[in-house]
């Protein structure tokens, strides 16, 4: 029903559990999803993510019969001081979401680039410097799980908020093997042209977050908000991007009930785009 390169990510349906989530996206016709492994936004997987924890979410997903496109993660502030306690936590945590993302036939892990805070812990150059070693080394280390690391910059909420401080991340990874998420949404409410964004990162591109913003904003239904989706995906195929989407739609602008019909509205236009 829609095209195959567009998944939906679990995050959109973060109200339902995980089992009931899945049963949700494949019945409106979805064969791709995102699974959200965010603490704080979504608790589809577990925080506390012992190796029980990754087969049980592992058996779930296998069971509906969807693919995984990636597994949105987050392992801490990658900008954060950590002594060693807390390096050997983080070391920990992401063995797991790799062992999640493997388990699962997942292409890739996703990373966040940075705090949820646009004020450096120690200075600039440093944080990015800071948040580039350690996604170089979260890549190197999900290779020998044999999937990818990306990682979604720029994002309003983050360190690397803006289109200047994502080019400046993007500049640092050139070379890593480390991939690069776009969200229209982050890029929109950050107040900067996706245009701009995807000619700046044009062959960085490893993946795209499909979901409407204005300035200020990033939880608006596809349609509602300021975001041109047909000039942005003309303008990824004309770069080149030959990956995938996911329908993204964390939005506040309808109702729990409203949001099945609103996520095969938005898939419905965006396969239109494709």
């Amino acid at each position: 029903m829609f095209n195959s390169r567009l998944g939906c990510s679990s995050i959109s349906f973060r109200h339902q559990d995980l089992p009931a989530a899945l049963r949700t996206i494949g019945g409106l016709g979805f064969e791709e999803i995102d699974l959200g492994a965010l603490p704080g936004v979504c608790d589809h997987v577990p925080y506390e993510l012992d190796s029980d924890a990754v087969s049980a979410v592992t058996a779930e997903v296998v069971a509906s019969g969807l693919r995984v496109r990636s597994v949105n993660g987050d392992i801490g502030d990658l900008n954060a001081a950590l002594d060693a306690g807390q390096r050997a936590a983080r070391e920990s945590h992401l063995d797991a979401l790799l062992t999640l993302t493997a388990n699962t036939g997942a292409k890739a892990l996703v990373l966040p680039c940075g705090a949820l805070s646009h004020d450096p812990v120690r200075g600039l150059d440093e944080d990015l410097d800071t948040i580039a070693a350690q996604l170089v080394g979260a890549g190197q280390r999900a290779a020998e799980f044999g999937v990818e690391l990306w990682t979604e910059s720029l994002h309003f909420l983050r360190f690397c908020w803006n289109l200047e401080r994502a080019e400046q991340l993007a500049t640092r990874l050139a070379g890593s093997g480390v991939g690069i998420v776009m969200d229209f949404s982050h890029i929109v409410a950050a107040g900067e042209d996706p245009l701009e964004y995807i000619e700046r990162h044009r062959g960085r591109i490893a993946h795209v977050h499909l979901r409407d913003a204005a300035p200020g904003n990033i939880n608006l239904s596809i349609g509602n908000g300021q975001a041109d989706f047909a000039a942005g995906l003309s303008s990824l195929a004309a770069t080149g991007y030959s990956g995938h989407f996911s329908l993204e739609l964390e939005t506040r602008d309808v109702t729990h009930d409203e949001r099945p019909a609103a996520a095969a509205k938005a898939a419905s236009f965006i396969t239109d785009l494709i």
